[in-house]
């Protein structure tokens, strides 16, 4: 293994461990590309099973116009999601085990089939796809001041940090996957709303995506894993005691309290 990959993993496992945001990457790595940073990225998730995770699905991170926006990268992203990440519904957000957490609403896919690239298509993955559920990611960053290149955040595993999953199951047959409307609240008060359109204007689009940026690499996305598409709003900051609802049109919504 190149060294450049094993130092980079061990300093942003150890930032995560540390809950210590550090300087980017590439300020001490000018080398590191989009490529390496996959290599970072998948080295950490090689670590991550060797400790006793599980892996759960992939994310997509930047699909949608909004996000794009206040991040400043315009390429979409994919990284991993391992069953430590995942937050049982109710359970108050742990701000101590996160640096900078933000609260993004997404539409949720989960495979009923195994889904290998090249050349997969938007039918293709609607094809894999068993059901669909609401989710509100919780990324956070290693980086000071949640700022990062293209290289950098991919290393960072696409500012994975936990995840929550709504009750509400639903066929994929069932479900106008474009059209779903999401009212994202804070406190009670509406802040966005948006439809399934904006991540790629379909979120099989997103997992067309994936599943051949993953193939590159000699990856596929595997039957039973959870997909989570892109946020379909700007990202709510979690301060102590906020509470972050998404509404779906048909998944139910999706509720969260930070901790005091």
């Amino acid at each position: 293994m190149d060294a450049g990959i094993a130092w980079a993993a061990d300093e942003l496992l150890g930032a995560e461990g540390r809950v210590t945001a550090r300087l980017q990457i590439t300020e001490e790595w000018p080398a590191l590309d989009t490529d390496l940073g996959y290599a970072v990225q998948d080295e950490t998730l090689h670590r991550r099973l060797r400790r006793g995770e599980s892996l759960a699905g992939i994310k997509l991170g930047l699909t949608s116009a909004a996000k794009q926006h206040s991040i400043g990268i315009s390429v979409p992203v994919t990284g991993w999601l391992t069953g430590s990440m995942l937050l049982p519904a109710g359970t108050p957000v742990p701000l101590n085990r996160l640096i900078q957490p933000r609260a993004e609403p997404e539409i949720v896919l989960v495979l009923g089939e195994r889904l290998a690239g090249p050349g997969v298509t938007q039918d293709d993955a609607l094809a894999a796809v068993a059901s669909v559920r609401a989710g509100i990611e919780i990324i956070d960053s290693r980086y000071l001041g949640f700022r990062f290149t293209l290289p950098d955040v991919v290393a960072d595993n696409t500012s994975s940090g936990l995840f929550v999953l709504g009750d509400t199951e639903v066929a994929v047959s069932a479900i106008d996957l474009a059209a779903e409307s999401c009212r994202l609240s804070v406190d009670g008060q509406q802040v966005a709303t948006a439809t399934g359109a904006a991540v790629l204007g379909h979120p099989a689009a997103a997992l067309a995506l994936a599943a051949n940026e993953l193939a590159r690499r000699g990856k596929a996305i595997e039957a039973g894993s959870v997909v989570f598409t892109g946020s379909l709003t700007e990202a709510v900051r979690l301060t102590p005691g906020i509470e972050v609802v998404a509404e779906f049109g048909h998944l139910g919504q999706v509720r969260l309290t930070a901790a005091p």
